[in-house]
């Protein structure tokens, strides 16, 4: 009886000391310019989590824009890497957003960090876009979640001309 007593007490305090705890307001990313009490809290930025590394890379699109091939192949290596992007997250769909957006869902910006095209691959641009073998990035047009039209400018590098070169679903 003794014992569940001492128990109870010593779980009490332990209760009792949590609560009286002192705890802070502000969280660690707290300006500390803003010192006046009663005074809201200015929350300075958080640092920018660094974007890990892809934890695998595709050789999918390896002959992307290699000089043996042409435009054609180079839309079929788009379309290949696509169908394994949507076999990968057959809940997503396309990956989603203009040209920068989808290829940095393709380089490894993705659940699974898997990327099915080298980050680094010389058709993705300063900008992150990949490029068509002219230097002009792709144009995606997502027809549905699981199907995407992908439209090169040609050799003119100008979107919507008669030299445009176009792989739908």
């Amino acid at each position: 009886m003794k014992r569940l007593a001492l128990v109870a007490v010593a779980l009490a305090l332990l209760v009792a000391l949590w609560l009286l705890w002192p705890r802070s307001t502000e969280t660690s990313f707290a300006s500390s310019e803003n010192k006046t009490p009663g005074a809201p809290v200015r929350l300075a930025t958080p640092p920018a989590a660094a974007v890990p590394p892809p934890a695998e890379v595709s050789h999918l699109a390896d002959q992307l824009n290699a000089p043996a091939g042409d435009i054609r192949a180079d839309l079929r290596i788009v379309a290949d890497l696509l169908d394994a992007f949507r076999s990968n997250f057959p809940h997503d769909g396309n990956p989603v957003g203009e040209n920068a957006e989808i290829t940095a869902a393709l380089a490894g910006k993705n659940k699974l960090r898997f990327a099915f095209i080298a980050p680094n691959h010389p058709a993705i641009d300063a900008r992150g876009e990949l490029c068509d073998r002219w230097g002009t990035p792709f144009f995606f047009h997502a027809e549905s979640g699981t199907h995407m039209t992908v439209r090169s400018a040609g050799p003119d590098k100008k979107m919507w001309t008669d030299d445009d070169v176009v792989s739908s679903p």
